[in-house]
């Protein structure tokens, strides 16, 4: 499990185990949380008064501090396993659903005529569209592409990432997907 870390801003910083979680809960770094709680550690004693230490950690953490980079400008990196989450594992192509294994990184204007490795450059495809376009452009292997890329967002790219999200992490994500979004449909 992942506790979501946001900027005091509410800006999306990084999933988190809940062992640095609580580093940052006893560091007092911890500005607000939201979620439910989905841990609670006990530490040790206090000598003075006998009391024992608790820290109960949320699912959504926003920390002190100001990102020193505008998250806004961030292109996320490219994974095979985030491209088919974005294409939703279906083919652009021939509209095939299918599992992660029978499907490969397609770029629309091929590496061999120095199409570029990008968000914009590549789609999901079958193994079969994929080989049958080979090295040309969908124009020229006369393969219409059924949908157009996109470079995801900051929040969709924290949805791309962890395949494990819980509820309420989930639901302050989607809030923040533009309507246009893959994610959404």
């Amino acid at each position: 499990m992942k506790v979501l870390k946001l900027s005091a801003q509410g800006l999306p910083q990084a999933w988190i185990s809940l062992e640095l979680a609580v580093l940052h809960y006893a560091a007092d770094e911890v500005r607000w949380e939201m979620g439910t709680r989905v841990a609670t550690f006990h530490g040790g004693h206090n000598s003075l008064t006998s009391t024992q230490s608790i820290i109960h950690v949320n699912s959504i953490i926003g920390t002190k501090g100001v990102p020193g980079i505008n998250p806004f400008n961030m292109v996320p990196g490219l994974t095979n396993a985030k491209l088919f989450a974005r294409d939703r594992n279906v083919c652009a192509y021939c509209t095939q659903l299918l599992g992660e294994a029978d499907l490969t990184r397609e770029h629309i204007i091929p590496l061999a005529q120095r199409g570029p490795d990008s968000w914009m450059n590549v789609v999901t495809a079958c193994r079969a569209c994929n080989h049958r376009k080979s090295n040309r452009t969908p124009e020229q292997a006369h393969m219409p592409l059924l949908y157009a890329p996109y470079v995801p967002n900051l929040w969709e790219d924290f949805i791309l990432r962890n395949r494990r999200i819980l509820a309420d992490q989930m639901e302050f994500l989607m809030a923040h997907v533009p309507k246009s979004s893959r994610l959404l449909s």
